[in-house]
């Protein structure tokens, strides 16, 4: 999305969506809709008056209630009263920048992050990711793919909720490796690894076939639910954000194809540790 050129809100917005801006404060909510998505709160902030409000506008003829915020402290503050359920938030902002924002609002509560950058920088995507976003997009972005991953990031979290109440076995062992399902937390050389929520899917998915190659477009589909080949520089961010926690050589790079999780020696050749990470996995 352009800042000269934003892609503009639909021209005839449902009944339900008030204008973009309007009653855009901390404590107020928007009025309940009908359509899907209608319960789940996104919390908007950009200081950019035109691209918030034609974001704004999109993601209420989703259905989704929304709230905006222009500065660092005015996003802290409203993440804390209004508790959204995703934050979208630029990276360059008045007060504190987006990572600042970030920090605080996950110390407050949990919550997936979309992050929007104006630079197609991957240091600053790497260091999005280590405070504790989910995912980013760089712009200008398609605003389709926007509302798209909006959608995804909740699914897997409703995902994850689910997952959390439903008996699982225990951990999962490759080599020094261990990952627990159950309470979602990895030790790697018996040190306790702090991963995001994406992290800990994207792991779990190359340990699901150990050593096996899985491509990006693989890993995409399989841990963010998103098909679009344009996304496969996100797993890649995601991976050397990984590797940066447990260990570089635990992660294989396959030129032109793609990442596989490599095991202890010897782990190849025992049935036993093999179908016990299929099963658990």
């Amino acid at each position: 999305m352009d800042r000269n050129h934003p892609e503009q809100p639909p021209a005839t917005p449902p009944a339900d969506a008030h204008e973009p801006g309007q009653a855009d404060h901390p404590g107020h909510h928007s009025a309940p809709v009908t359509t899907p998505g209608a319960q789940r709160r996104v919390l908007v902030v950009e200081d950019d008056p035109t691209i918030v409000e034609a974001i704004a506008a999109r993601l209420r003829a989703e259905g989704f209630l929304v709230q905006t915020a222009a500065d660092g402290p005015a996003a802290v503050e409203t993440a804390a009263a209004w508790h959204p359920d995703l934050l979208i938030l630029d990276v360059m902002l008045p007060g504190f920048d987006g990572l600042e924002v970030c920090r605080r609002v996950q110390a407050q509560r949990p919550v997936p992050v979309l992050m929007l950058t104006a630079r197609d920088d991957e240091t600053d995507m790497l260091v999005g990711l280590g405070v504790g976003a989910d995912d980013y997009m760089t712009k200008p972005f398609s605003m389709r793919e926007l509302v798209a991953r909006s959608h995804v990031l909740l699914r897997r979290i409703e995902r994850a909720a689910v997952a959390a109440t439903t008996p699982r076995p225990g951990s999962v062992r490759l080599g020094d490796l261990e990952i627990d399902r159950t309470q979602r937390r990895v030790r790697a050389a018996g040190k306790d690894i702090h991963l995001t929520p994406t992290e800990f899917d994207l792991l779990m998915c190359l340990a699901r076939s150990p050593r096996a190659v899985l491509t990006r477009e693989q890993l995409l589909a399989e841990v963010w639910d998103w098909a679009d080949a344009s996304g496969t520089r996100t797993v890649d961010s995601h991976v050397k954000a990984l590797r940066r926690k447990i260990g570089a050589e635990r992660i294989r790079t396959v030129h032109g194809v793609g990442y596989a999780l490599e095991t202890p020696p010897g782990f190849a050749g025992e049935p036993s540790a093999r179908n016990q990470a299929a099963s658990e996995v």
